[in-house]
């Protein structure tokens, strides 16, 4: 049987600003591009901690990016997923608008919740990458657009994908938690969140 694991808001909240200091001083982003559906609530949380005084908000993207199956269970109330083969794309940047003429240059911070077969953050990674070559070579620049990746739990397990060596060798790459290879449960999955939380606390 599948372990779960079950974590709460208050939990991911102290994650993301147990991690702000780091990130705002080591990868110093301009932009954050949240990876859907589990980025979205880290990366706005994280965005109230990386305020700067007298400085804007710094804005956030979405990308959607698939790779989990659902598999059959015989409990049809406590289905369990896994990592398929291959990504898909649910969600991009509009290629075709002033979005990518405005990645060029910056300091992008990649944010997800978890980095489980590491497939899903190569993919965004090398996808991006190519995309903000292009519209730097439209735009005639050869500035550096320097990426960043932040999530909330790294599974501590053989990766199927790959980051870049340098990311990794710069320290561009910050999990708030090393976990071992359980199915983490987080709360905006749930339907019925006083049941989360209370599974969450038996787990206390």
């Amino acid at each position: 049987m599948v372990e779960k694991v079950y974590v709460t808001y208050n939990e991911v909240h102290k994650l993301c600003q147990a991690s702000a200091d780091r990130i705002l001083n080591d990868f110093t982003p301009n932009l954050m591009i949240a990876i859907g559906g589990g980025g979205y609530v880290p990366a706005r949380i994280l965005r109230s901690f990386l305020k700067r005084p007298a400085a804007p908000n710094i804005p956030i993207q979405a990308i959607g990016l698939s790779l989990y199956e659902q598999l059959p269970s015989s409990n049809p109330s406590n289905p369990v997923e896994t990592p398929g083969t291959k990504v898909t794309r649910t969600q991009w940047l509009d290629l075709s608008s002033l979005e990518m003429a405005n990645l060029v240059g910056k300091n992008i911070l990649i944010v997800d919740e978890v980095d489980d077969t590491r497939t899903t953050l190569e993919y965004a990674v090398k996808e991006l990458q190519k995309d903000v070559q292009t519209a730097a070579a439209k735009l005639g620049t050869d500035e550096k657009t320097q990426f960043s990746i932040f999530v909330l739990h790294n599974k501590d397990k053989t990766k199927k994908g790959h980051l870049p060596q340098d990311m990794m060798d710069d320290g561009r790459y910050l999990a708030a938690r090393t976990v071992s290879d359980v199915w983490i449960c987080y709360p905006w999955e749930a339907t019925d969140i006083d049941e989360h939380d209370t599974l969450a606390a038996s787990q206390a």
